[in-house]
Parts: structure tokens; C-alpha cells; sequence
């Protein structure tokens, strides 16, 4: 078995969406796939509500990392959508379902949480915007994350 091997459950090393689910098929996924493929994935909380679907997700382009999943809410083919930057930790994809799950997040805790519109982006790069909205999902900053496993000892990789 390699460490891709689709048929055990992979732990997370704190950087990683989660994965439950029957992994099945031929070709990529779920282990790696294509970010355009999550696209349009719907979003459910803890307490079993739909609460929007994935818009982007958001690459740390020069750290190699998956940043945000971007959760569309609310409004009406696509006017007036709350748009919400998820840590990608903070999700777990539902291979049997195909969609993703925020198991410790309720649906009036994604309403309430911090949101922008398309027309105005913060500025993802600022390290006190992140650590807030990773503090509000109750994760740890995926930056501070990845540095562990990189300065950890390779052989626990």
C-alpha cells in the first residue's frame, strides 16, 4: 500500500480537507483531483443544512497550498450572493454524496460568519484577516500548520 492507497482513510496533517466516503472509480480523485472538479459542490453543516456551494477555492500560489474554499450563499442566481472564505481544513468531502461537510459548524454559525461580496475581496494575503477567519472556524492557520509538517522530521511524513 502506498500512501495514496484510495482503500484506507487518510489522517490529516492539519492542512487537508478531511475525506469520508467509499473512494471508487478509475482516474483522479478523491486523493487528487482537479479544484475545477469541487466546483459547484454543495456545502452542508452539522446540523444537516444546505448552506451554499464551493465558488473557487483559493491557491497560496507560491507556498503550493490549498488556502480557502470560497462557500456562494444566499441570493438568487447568483445576485446578492454572501460569499464566505472556509479554511480548507475545516472541510470534509462526502465522496458518497459528492459535496462537502462542515461537521462543527451550524447553519447560523456560517450566516453569522465573517462574508464578502464579489465585488469586494479582502485581502486574502493579510496575515490578520487569515488568522481571523481560521480563528472563527476554529483552525489553525493553514500557514502555521504546513510549516510544522515541513520543519517536523521528514520520516514522520
Amino acid at each position: 500500500m502506498t500512501a495514496l492507497d484510495p482503500s484506507i482513510q487518510q489522517p490529516s496533517t492539519g492542512t487537508g480537507a478531511h475525506i469520508v466516503g467509499i473512494a471508487s472509480g478509475n482516474g483522479p480523485g478523491p486523493y487528487v483531483m482537479a479544484a475545477a472538479t469541487l466546483d459547484g459542490n454543495k456545502v452542508f453543516t452539522s446540523d444537516g443544512e444546505h448552506v451554499g456551494k464551493i465558488a473557487d477555492i483559493m491557491l497560496d500560489v507560491r507556498g503550493g497550498r490549498i488556502a480557502y474554499a470560497v462557500l456562494s450563499s444566499g441570493g438568487f442566481l447568483g445576485m446578492g450572493d454572501t460569499l464566505h472564505a472556509i479554511p480548507w481544513s475545516a472541510l470534509t468531502l462526502d465522496t458518497d454524496e459528492k459535496c462537502f461537510r462542515l461537521f462543527d459548524m451550524t447553519a447560523d454559525s456560517i450566516k453569522n460568519a465573517p462574508g464578502f461580496d464579489k465585488d469586494h475581496w479582502p485581502s486574502m494575503v493579510d496575515p490578520q484577516w487569515g488568522s481571523s477567519v481560521h480563528d472563527y472556524y476554529n483552525r489553525r492557520p493553514y500557514w502555521m500548520a504546513t510549516r510544522d509538517v515541513v520543519e517536523g522530521d521528514p520520516r514522520d511524513l
